[in-house]
């Protein structure tokens, strides 16, 4: 069972790390007042964001980003928490470095309890988002980076690498758009609606909060747009160089033309002019590298070339 308990005053934090059915149950123990369909939620890790308001009681599901090294991408790290007077119990897969060190911390160190649980659930419920919230940015600066990077590389001549690494990161981008975007309207809830068993001198820290997330958004946007410019722009660049690419090919292809149309004349199996002269070789030959060498001048002049 992976359900622990830190108890500080009148504060019970409840921290549970990949749920099973036998915390489910102890949880429905402690907490007879849990709605029945909240801890059935508590087992799906595929639950929207949102928050269930009770008369005693709120039941929270919020999404952070967690980096995946593997397939190089941004993957949703669900947290369920259930915040009344005096508890807050929080669900997660362990995935989520910042709520696994801050319980820890509490666990481990009296002034550290006393900070944080000294003054209600609420505010060891704040506590665990605003650490939440903070551990986004690293992620979004690493996006940053690799934009820069790109923004480096984008005239490169290995144009296949490039876009690549452009389709990676924007990948990436995607998802955390689609991830951030659903905890601006939890935290502004949580900012604006007053709730009996959440102090209400919190209200201005869920508004720090929820700046701090607005801002993530905006950063995911701004990247969302350069990304796309630089798409675009590796696009342009790759459309030019295959238009270089085509441009000589036919101009090679145009200088052949009649030099096979001469070459499939003197190959038919009839009397031609110059057969039995000596030279005749030499000369369709030379005839040839004229031919050559006159269109080769008229696309210079022309700017083909």
């Amino acid at each position: 069972m992976a359900l622990e308990t830190i108890q500080h005053g009148r504060v019970t934090w409840v921290n549970i790390e990949r749920v099973t059915p036998q915390d489910i149950e102890t949880l429905r123990e402690m907490y007879p007042h849990f709605h029945p369909l909240d801890l059935e939620d508590l087992q799906s890790r595929i639950e929207r964001p949102k928050i269930d308001e009770y008369d005693d009681y709120l039941f929270v599901v919020m999404q952070f980003p967690q980096w995946d090294k593997v397939q190089r991408v941004s993957r949703a790290a669900e947290v369920d928490m259930f915040v009344g007077s005096g508890y807050l119990v929080t669900v997660s897969d362990g995935t989520l470095p910042p709520l696994r060190q801050l319980f820890d911390q509490c666990r481990a160190d009296a002034d550290t309890r006393e900070r944080y649980m000294g003054r209600g659930a609420s505010r060891i419920f704040y506590t665990v988002i605003d650490r939440l919230v903070d551990y986004i940015f690293p992620i979004l600066y690493k996006v940053d980076r690799n934009i820069r990077q790109l923004e480096e590389e984008v005239f490169a001549e290995d144009s296949r690498r490039v876009m690549q690494e452009i389709s990676v990161v924007r990948r990436d981008i995607i998802a955390l758009r689609r991830i951030i975007r659903p905890q601006v309207a939890i935290l502004d809830n949580l900012e604006k609606v007053d709730r009996p068993f959440i102090r209400e001198e919190l209200d201005v820290y869920f508004g720090d909060i929820l700046d701090h997330m607005v801002k993530a958004w905006e950063i995911v946007e701004e990247h969302y747009d350069v990304i796309n410019g630089l798409s675009d722009t590796a696009n342009t660049l790759v459309n030019y160089r295959l238009n270089e690419v085509m441009q000589i090919l036919t101009v090679i292809s145009v200088i052949m033309m009649p030099l096979e149309l001469i070459a499939g004349i003197y190959g038919m199996n009839v009397a031609l002019p110059m057969m039995d002269f000596r030279a005749a070789f030499i000369l369709v030959i030379g005839l040839m590298f004229v031919i050559a060498f006159v269109m080769l001048l008229y696309f210079r002049r022309r700017g083909w070339l």
